[in-house]
């Protein structure tokens, strides 16, 4: 029997033939290829094809499993909706980039050794930042610069830690290994680099808000899901996880509340929200990696449906600038009406997707008796509300009106956010479907008393603490600025210092060059003196003269060597 041939092929293959087609077959080419990809991702039967041998090592392109194909679903989805989003675009380079993208991110999940998956791992990368680049402004240039220098240091640092690895057991299987040598630890080091762990984040909240309308919805979908993912499937249980993951959802709140892009916003927010996701894979029980794997489908919805709004906001008005928006729910009402759905998604408001997905994580918390781990997520969650969940509609829709009157959203754009609003819609109603495809057999009932009553409690105090801070001026206020934080080690001391050493480099080179210019002088004036036309040397001598010379010089040969 030949084996099912890799599914990231239909999206990686299938992406390159984009330029040669045009207008509307284009258009319908570009839809077909996430729902062929995904129609025969269905139909594949769990088990590892296409494994090759390599000097002795076995290579698996394909391993289907229930871990794999639940991240496997959600991924095509998500490449189904940012094309939908994307077809007003009159750019093959982004379409391919992104169709490209999404495919080697398949190739990834679906990888069944480390070699394979570092293949897909660093194409991810070198495809994604056209995504950045094709916004074509200097600052995109700059941030998609930093962005690829992140991710190829992350491809570079799980190479050599798979190497040392390969040494250590002489195994190169993709599989659950935790932390047990140095060549692990570098694994680990560099999936906590494509999941933003902290420290290591800056290059997400960098990057994305400088990426095209378009293309911010790709990349929210699927660099950072595949972190999680590899983390999942490579280090499960892996405690130190615990508190990276609690820093996570709790250091970027504070950037998220004084921030002034909206994008950059969503950005934050996004890291937050991987935070309860490492957390569950810490945990590493089978409650906990349904809980994270539930909460990575959910949320590659309501960020999409997130980051879609605020793209239609920067392509209408030319700005997601708090400072400069407000009002807009008079020129853009049904986009208003999907991000208030993203907003209570994100939020876990009963009834909506987010709900059924971190409420999940924060039983398997509980359960596990992490109390600590648990206030710090019951916070988190609580802050989501106030920097997300309000702060984004009520700024840009809702603010003190900005006079800026535009037209609704390309129907495409539309088409798409109501698609990924009603998802979020029938997943928080119906959780059932969603549960049926993860990981692990699910014994877990959201919608209990004990479950809502906790809920409404924190969002209403939430609610009443924005309402409390607004009124008392606490709040912090919309400023323009741009925040960094440890980001600022790159973006301002790196250049001072090279800006210093190259006004020194510069001093001490003119003075080199001065001095090189004095010594050839001398040398050349030297020459003129002894050489030039009327110089003892350079004047023509007669002929018994010359003899007299020569004459001199053989006599004091003959003394001296005689």
């Amino acid at each position: 029997m030949i084996d099912p041939f890799p599914p990231a092929l239909i999206l990686m293959m299938g992406s390159l033939l984009i330029p040669l087609l045009r207008g509307r077959l284009q258009s319908a080419y570009m839809l077909l290829l996430p729902v062929a990809g995904l129609a025969y991702l269905i139909g594949l039967t769990p088990g590892e094809y296409w494994k090759i041998g390599i000097f002795d090592y076995a290579i698996t392109m394909v391993r289907i499993d229930r871990l794999s194909l639940v991240f496997g679903y959600i991924f095509h989805i998500a490449a189904l909706l940012s094309v939908v989003y994307a077809l007003h675009v009159k750019d093959n380079a982004q379409h391919v980039a992104g169709l490209f993208y999404a495919g080697s991110a398949v190739g990834a999940l679906f990888a069944g050794d480390l070699i394979t998956l570092f293949v897909f791992w660093e194409l991810t990368a070198v495809s994604s930042v056209f995504l950045i680049w094709s916004r074509r402004t200097n600052r995109a240039y700059a941030a998609g610069m930093r962005y690829l220098i992140v991710q190829v240091c992350s491809g570079m640092i799980l190479l050599a830690g798979i190497l040392i690895h390969l040494r250590e057991t002489g195994s190169i299987a993709f599989s659950d290994f935790g932390l047990n040598g140095l060549g692990t630890t570098l694994v680990f080091v560099a999936f906590g680099i494509k999941c933003a762990f902290p420290l290591l984040h800056n290059w997400l909240s960098d990057a994305y808000p400088e990426a095209t309308v378009t293309g911010t919805v790709f990349l929210s979908a699927f660099t950072t899901k595949l972190a999680v993912y590899a983390l999942a499937r490579g280090f499960p249980g892996t405690e130190i996880l615990i508190p990276i993951g609690a820093a996570m959802t709790v250091f970027p709140m504070f950037y998220a509340v004084i921030e002034n892009d909206l994008r950059r916003v969503l950005a934050h927010s996004l890291n937050i929200q991987l935070g309860f996701m490492v957390v569950g894979i810490g945990i590493g029980t089978q409650m906990a990696l349904n809980g994270t794997a539930a909460h990575a489908v959910t949320h590659v919805i309501y960020k999409a449906l997130l980051f879609m709004s605020m793209g239609a906001v920067l392509y209408r008005t030319g700005t997601a600038r708090a400072s400069e928006l407000g009002g807009l729910y008079r020129s853009m009402p049904q986009t208003t009406a999907f991000c208030i759905v993203g907003a209570a998604s994100i939020s876990a408001v009963p009834f909506f997707n987010g709900f059924v997905s971190k409420s999940f994580i924060l039983w398997a918390v509980a359960d596990g008796h992490y109390v600590l781990t648990w206030l710090v997520l019951l916070f988190a969650s609580a802050g989501v509300l106030l920097y997300t969940g309000i702060r984004i509609p009520y700024l840009a829709f809702f603010s003190e009106d900005s006079g800026i009157r535009c037209s609704e959203a390309p129907l495409n754009m539309r088409v798409a956010m109501g698609a990924a609003a009603g998802i979020c819609i029938l997943i928080g109603i119906i959780p059932k479907p969603l549960y049926g495809i993860l990981p692990y057999e699910v014994n877990y009932e959201p919608y209990t008393v004990d479950h809502l009553v906790t809920q409404y409690q924190l969002l209403l105090f939430s609610a009443l603490a924005f309402v409390v801070l607004k009124r008392t001026g606490i709040y912090p206020s919309v400023l323009r600025s741009v925040n960094l934080d440890t980001d600022w080690a790159y973006r301002r001391l790196v250049p001072g210092i090279v800006g210093v050493v190259a006004r020194v480099g510069d001093s001490a080179g003119g003075s080199f060059i001065e001095g090189g210019k004095a010594l050839v002088s001398a040398t050349v004036s030297g020459c003129r003196q002894y050489h030039g036309p009327q110089s003892i040397l350079g004047r023509t001598w007669l002929t018994g003269t010359a003899v007299l010379v020569v004459t001199i010089f053989l006599a004091a040969f003959m003394i001296f060597c005689f």
